[in-house]
């Protein structure tokens, strides 16, 4: 299973180059619902691309980005200064007569200010790192799929819940950010063959479990360098009662592992297509014997692995 990848730094130039639209209408829509619930959590180096807004749509999208933050920020300072006075309470009761208590205190709030800084300190770095394009489960993705005729790229949850399934099947059935290959016709019927898309990245991490039993976490990387064209298949849910806001969601294909992987001790490997078959992977048009040769083709571009830090 794809654990966690980063976004590619060349996604900007290969949207250039493919002709995608970034649909904005659906950016602002998430952006406004971070806006208000901070659970909703998007890569920094996507926040990044409204950083120099050229329409009016895409400085409306960087004024909500600006006072998300400038709000963050002012929850983290509160929560720096209410953690470092329950550390110092802590440390005094710890000095004089400890318990348990000031113990844990102290543990619990030197965590929390430990985290705090580090999130203040992204928050408040004008430079680019490679930590702002790494997403998670859960987290929100530019995809790249088809509407209407059109390329689009759409922030999507790294996580797919199939459109017409209840509002808590994503918790019911938390592994759905991927899609094993060998049920693409079965669990995934709704969507192969249907709805496809691509995710750009340049490296994928791995949970793997150590000669000592312990979980490590690897990070493999194509030997090349190349960038990561990983094959998704996408859903757009809409709540029957209409309470519920629409959910774009998506889940990343894998297949057998490769070699590299294996050897690794990790059982999947994300379907990394070739440049050329994007547009027919995009556009299936119902050809699930054409799509399974496009995966069938994929790239093998051999990949290092180590340690993540």
């Amino acid at each position: 299973m794809c654990y966690s990848a980063k976004l590619s730094e060349a996604y900007g130039k290969f949207l250039r180059h493919s002709g995608a639209k970034i649909s904005l209408p659906e950016f602002m829509r998430l952006y406004g619902f971070r806006q208000q619930d901070r659970r909703i959590r998007i890569p920094r180096a996507v926040d990044r691309w409204f950083d120099a807004p050229q329409s009016e749509d895409e400085r409306a999208i960087h004024a909500v980005i600006e006072a998300t933050d400038a709000a963050e920020v002012v929850r983290l300072e509160r929560e720096l200064f209410a953690q470092k006075t329950r550390l110092n309470k802590a440390v005094r009761v710890m000095a004089t007569k400890p318990t348990k208590q000031a113990a844990e205190d102290q543990r619990i709030a030197s965590a929390k200010i430990d985290t705090a800084t580090a999130k203040l300190a992204a928050l408040r770095r004008a430079e680019a790192t490679a930590a702002d394009r790494r997403f998670f489960p859960g987290w929100y993705v530019p995809v790249m799929i088809v509407v209407d005729g059109d390329t689009l790229v759409v922030p999507m949850r790294y996580g797919c819940r199939p459109a017409g399934k209840p509002a808590n099947y994503d918790r019911r059935y938390p592994g759905t950010y991927n899609a094993r290959r060998d049920n693409l016709e079965r669990f995934w019927r709704g969507q192969f063959a249907q709805c496809h898309g691509v995710v750009l990245a340049d490296e994928f991490f791995e949970n793997v479990a150590g000669p000592d039993g312990e979980n490590r976490v690897l990070r493999f990387v194509p030997r090349d360098r190349s960038p990561l064209y990983i094959a998704c298949l996408w859903s757009h849910w809409t709540d029957p009662a209409g309470v519920l806001p629409d959910l774009y969601s998506f889940a990343a294909i894998t297949d057998d592992p490769e070699p590299e992987v294996a050897a690794a001790g990790h059982d999947r490997t994300i379907v990394n297509l070739r440049p050329e078959l994007i547009e027919a992977w995009l556009r299936p048009g119902g050809d699930a014997a054409t799509a399974q040769t496009i995966l069938d083709d994929r790239q093998h571009p051999g990949y290092e692995w180590r340690q993540a830090a």
